[in-house]
């Protein structure tokens, strides 16, 4: 197994989709406290920062209690070696992120660093809503340990939106000891979608749900990967498959599952407000579909050992792909972009932050940082970054980055499956309702 350090170099990012995670939907402001001031760079701190002028900046990100947590203390770390900066924070679970970042866009209140999801890149880049970033590479965020491949995983057109702050990849997360209730140790490692339905079929006997379902947009865009379709054109102009009976052959059995009482009905899940209420937490699932940067925050609510298991094949190394977890971006609208430069590169090349972060949005960037900081992971973070290791082995380039209007689609798509899983809604029709309103939506993009 390769080094990190000779992982992250080889990395190549172009796009897909989503990654969640999940609490209430309060907001803070963070105070500032104690924290370590061993920093690894700091670009553009040559200016006493005791004489500075005092600035104050607004922080959004999205994420479970673990996460916020983690994230006010990185703050407090960075006001205490910059006495003369305040950062206030906004934050909610992921859902009800993008409903509150949605009006500040529109009234140009947009907070000063947010965080980004490669589904809204597009959406707020080319609106004229985030900064280019260009300009501050090197001058303000310094990349020397960072390649071109993880930078360019936020660039649209000749501009970067987005920096990337963590790779990682989609995987089946579970307790072994549920498991077993099932008569399985572990799920094979080349294990197929059939072997998943009829394993997940035995669930309702050992009153269990096997899993919570799958991210209609994440997962049946891996599915179609793996059969050499994609979920969008190139250009992002219509639907990237042509065969309806692909979504048919993926949701159809997905919705016989939650017939079954297999996984969870959609009026289990709408109960669902973060990780402390998932039904993995409450020992009431086997496993749980997500991205690999956010076991470690489900392994910490949970309270026990869980385990990860391949995607299902065939196809598996064509459909996986390694993504920017998330990125910060900057607000053009901000009157302190070069102060929100400066944190972003405290948070992507400061051993010490990284040390609480500790990989949950992504493995680290910065190659330094990620092989200083792995001799003090534990168990479960280990296991992340080996994870992603045997990804970049097995796993195809990404896609292009979701294109403008891929909400409106994400919102389709939960829409649809709700109705299927309620049996409300047939996968054939459900199929030709999606193609239609779909390229609808992409065909605004067409110049």
């Amino acid at each position: 197994m390769k080094k990190m350090a000779s992982l992250l170099l080889a990395m190549s990012l172009t796009f897909s989709l989503a990654a969640c995670g999940g609490n209430n939907n309060s907001s803070e402001s963070s105070n500032s406290g104690e924290g370590s001031t061993n920093t690894q760079t700091n670009a553009g701190t040559n200016v006493k920062e005791e004489d500075a002028k005092p600035v104050t900046l607004r922080m959004a990100w999205w994420g479970s209690q673990p996460r916020h947590d983690y994230t006010l203390k990185v703050i407090e770390m960075y006001e205490k070696e910059h006495p003369n900066v305040k950062i206030e924070s906004e934050y909610a679970n992921f859902d009800d992120y993008w409903k509150k970042l949605a009006p500040q866009a529109a009234a140009n209140e947009l907070p000063d660093i947010v965080q980004m999801d490669i589904s809204y890149l597009a959406q707020y880049g080319q609106k004229g809503q985030l900064e280019d970033l260009t300009p501050y590479l090197n001058n303000g965020i310094d990349t020397s340990n960072i390649s071109e491949n993880s930078i360019s995983g936020g660039k649209l057109g000749d501009k970067i939106y987005g920096f990337n702050i963590g790779v990682n990849t989609m995987n089946f997360q579970y307790d072994p000891e549920l498991l077993k209730k099932l008569g399985v140790d572990k799920p094979s490692d080349d294990w197929t979608w059939e072997d998943y339905f009829a394993l997940a079929s035995k669930a309702k006997e050992a009153g269990l749900y096997f899993d919570g379902g799958m991210r209609p947009e994440v997962f049946f865009g891996y599915y179609l990967r793996s059969k050499g379709a994609h979920l969008y054109n190139a250009d992002g102009t219509a639907l990237g498959y042509e065969d309806d009976q692909m979504f048919v052959d993926f949701f159809k059995p997905l919705a016989n599952l939650v017939k079954e009482g297999d996984t969870p009905p959609p009026d289990v899940k709408a109960q669902i407000k973060g990780l402390e209420d998932d039904m993995l937490v409450k020992n009431k699932q086997v496993g749980i579909w997500q991205w690999t940067n956010q076991f470690v925050a489900i392994q910490q609510v949970a309270n026990r050992s869980l385990e990860m298991a391949h995607m299902p094949g065939p196809g598996r190394n064509e459909g996986l792909y390694l993504k920017p977890s998330m990125y910060f971006s900057i607000s053009k609208n901000s009157e302190n972009k070069e102060e929100a430069a400066k944190f972003i590169d405290f948070w992507v090349n400061n051993v010490e932050a990284n040390k609480l972060i500790k990989g949950d949005r992504g493995v680290p960037v910065n190659t330094q940082v990620a092989e200083g900081i792995k001799s003090t992971l534990d168990p479960a973070q280990v296991q992340v970054f080996d994870y992603v290791t045997w990804a970049q082995e097995n796993s195809s380039p990404m896609d292009p980055p979701d294109p403008v209007g891929t909400a409106e689609i994400i919102k389709l798509f939960a829409g649809l499956a709700e109705q299927m899983d309620f049996q409300k809604l047939s996968a054939e029709d459900a199929a030709k309702q999606f193609r239609k309103e779909a390229n609808a939506i992409l065909a605004k993009n067409k110049q």
